[in-house]
């Protein structure tokens, strides 16, 4: 018997959804097992790491729908702002600390003749 040269590669999202088929009611996971054609060893040792939490099922990538990319524009545009605004904010507060300071230093003289 030979020794395969080429494993195949599972992602998370593949491990997490055979485990959840695996976990049904009335499903036996041997038969999963051979559905996904893997090995029911493998399945096992999947659900183990389900449970461990080491294998999480992850969100699609790039998929957002346009009311949440419209407002995560905005919330972006948003913080841009806020932080603008901080930064005036604390050079007005340095520019009227130093104009305070020239205040209480200015003496006025009076000149009589």
């Amino acid at each position: 018997m030979s020794r395969k040269t080429k494993y195949d590669y599972y992602d998370d999202r593949f491990k997490a959804t055979a485990v959840e088929l695996g976990d049904l009611p009335g499903v036996c996971a041997k038969d999963v097992a051979e559905v996904l054609d893997i090995h029911p060893i493998m399945l096992y040792r999947w659900k183990k790491e389900y449970r461990e939490g080491e294998i999480m099922k992850k969100p699609v990538k790039g998929v957002m729908d346009t009311e949440t990319s419209r407002e995560l524009k905005r919330l972006r545009k948003t913080e841009k702002a806020h932080k603008t605004l901080q930064m005036e904010h604390e050079l007005l507060k340095k520019a009227s600390s130093i104009v305070r300071i020239e205040k209480r230093d200015l003496r006025v003289y009076r000149y009589t003749a």
